[in-house]
């Protein structure tokens, strides 16, 4: 014979289920509400700062944006005031050239910059400012950010405005670098040394220089010339002299010119 249902087993299983659920929906209910009160908490005591760092963000964006649409302004104005420039001296206004780039070098930002200072010397010489071009020259070849083919103009430019006011030693140092075979400058450079080295009494360095000077088919002719005839002078034969690998005069290697004195 079957048992008839425990009802008082059903009825306590019932209200222990109930029991625990309201318990679980409880501390449910807690949970949510203490990170919501988390949430609110941390909002009252750090919400400004965020919205502060917030905006501070979008502040330097917007800040950031609208410098760099500036530079690109102010760069082109740049450009083309030194195209004008340009457009002067070409129209043989140096005094208008001189000074329309002016506010081309004052932009340092600019790539044109250094461009614009090497410009604006030379003209500073044709219009009797010699002092203003030195000090542009000087000033150009110490800029370690110039490139360096402008900065090595400025320099051979610097020592030939000053070559009489610089010791002949000064001058070695600053143009012997350049005063080899296959710079650009090596000519220029190169008679500048030389023309130093007999102050301080170096003919054995100096004629070997000039020799090779003149031998070398890419220096200007009439360079080439000078250079023969000073070499000439020292007693070195410009067409046979041979030089060392540093530039300076090796035992034995210059033939001597029955004109030589």
């Amino acid at each position: 014979m079957a048992l008839p249902p425990n009802t008082n087993d059903s009825a306590e299983e019932r209200n222990r289920k109930k029991a625990e659920a309201e318990q679980e929906t409880f501390l449910r209910e807690v949970d949510d509400a203490l990170r919501q009160d988390q949430f609110e908490g941390f909002f009252r005591r750090y919400g400004k700062p965020v919205i502060g760092v917030v905006l501070l963000g979008l502040a330097g964006l917007g800040g950031y944006l609208f410098w760099h649409e500036h530079n690109l302004a102010a760069a082109d104005e740049r450009s083309e005031q030194f195209v004008v420039a340009l457009d002067d001296l070409e129209a043989d206004n140096k005094q208008g050239a001189y000074e329309k780039v002016q506010p081309v070098i004052e932009d340092e930002s600019t790539a044109s910059a250094t461009s614009a200072a090497l410009l604006r010397a030379g003209l500073a010489i044709e219009l009797g400012k010699k002092q203003e071009a030195v000090n542009i020259y000087e000033s150009v070849a110490a800029d370690g950010d110039a490139p360096q083919p402008m900065r090595d103009l400025a320099n051979v430019r610097y020592v030939a405005l000053q070559f009489d006011e610089l010791k002949p030693q000064q001058v070695v140092d600053r143009l012997k670098p350049l005063a080899v075979p296959g710079n650009a400058w090596f000519g220029v450079a190169g008679e500048m040394v030389g023309m130093a080295y007999l102050e301080l009494g170096k003919e054995d360095l100096a004629g070997p220089l000039f020799a090779q000077i003149a031998r070398d088919k890419d220096v200007p002719g009439s360079l080439r010339g000078r250079t023969r005839q000073l070499a000439g002078l020292l007693g070195v034969d410009a067409l046979d002299a041979e030089i060392g690998e540093d530039g300076e005069g090796t035992d034995g290697a210059a033939a001597k010119t029955s004109a030589a004195p």
